[in-house]
């Protein structure tokens, strides 16, 4: 069963979105250093790596917009391990309505195929042009089960003012949000697995993810 990769490689000094600072990498214990710690011909590279959680292709837990929401430590794999995926086409810029969505989505994972993620690493990849979903759609989502929801896009919300409707609606439901995903167009509508699984680091509300596809 094929495994489809959906995430960006994270490397120092990438851009994620506009404000956002881009991670740093510098080594905790270099392979020459290491020869006066472990025995003659045995060395190590240990790197130390700083960055905000929202970095690269990453999960919001619902701690990221509410102060009593789970941190990723809390939620549970079945939620973001192994999920039926819905692939969805949507406009490559502007608003994503409710109409693209079926009736029923109980726990998959529904991702957004916008071909967004083309100006991955440009200026235009976090300019307001970005395509996110309509408040409306977001509701749908959440009345209608869905598990998760992920974009190939900067932002589920639109990012020409300080409002997150669309994060609020889908947190508040316990709805997980991955986004800066890729590599969507090899995907089937329906048919695959997805997994988007962060390190269960106590109290944060966000974290880089290795999202992925297997194909049935």
């Amino acid at each position: 069963m094929p495994i489809i990769d959906l995430s960006h490689d994270l490397r120092a000094g990438m851009v994620t979105a506009p404000g956002l600072p881009a991670p740093e990498v510098d080594e905790h214990l270099s392979y020459e250093d290491s020869a006066s710690v472990y025995a003659e011909g045995t060395e190590f590279l240990i790197s130390r790596a700083s960055m905000v959680t929202s970095t690269g292709t990453y999960l919001d837990a619902p701690r990221h917009r509410y102060r009593d929401g789970e941190d990723v430590a809390e939620v549970a794999l079945e939620r973001c391990v192994e999920l039926p995926l819905l692939v969805l086409d949507a406009p490559a810029e502007g608003e994503i309505g409710g109409e693209l969505l079926p009736d029923d989505v109980t726990g998959c994972a529904v991702l957004f195929r916008t071909g967004w993620s083309a100006h991955w690493g440009t200026p235009r990849y976090g300019s307001p042009e970005h395509p996110h979903l309509h408040v409306e759609t977001a509701r749908l989502l959440a009345s209608r089960g869905a598990a998760l929801v992920g974009i190939d896009a900067v932002n589920v919300d639109g990012t020409e003012d300080g409002e997150r409707p669309i994060h609020s609606t889908l947190l508040r439901a316990g709805i997980l949000i991955v986004e800066n995903l890729t590599g969507l167009e090899a995907l089937p509508a329906r048919g695959a697995t997805f997994t988007a699984a962060p390190l269960p680091f106590r109290t944060l509300p966000s974290f880089p993810v290795r999202a992925y596809a297997r194909l049935q």
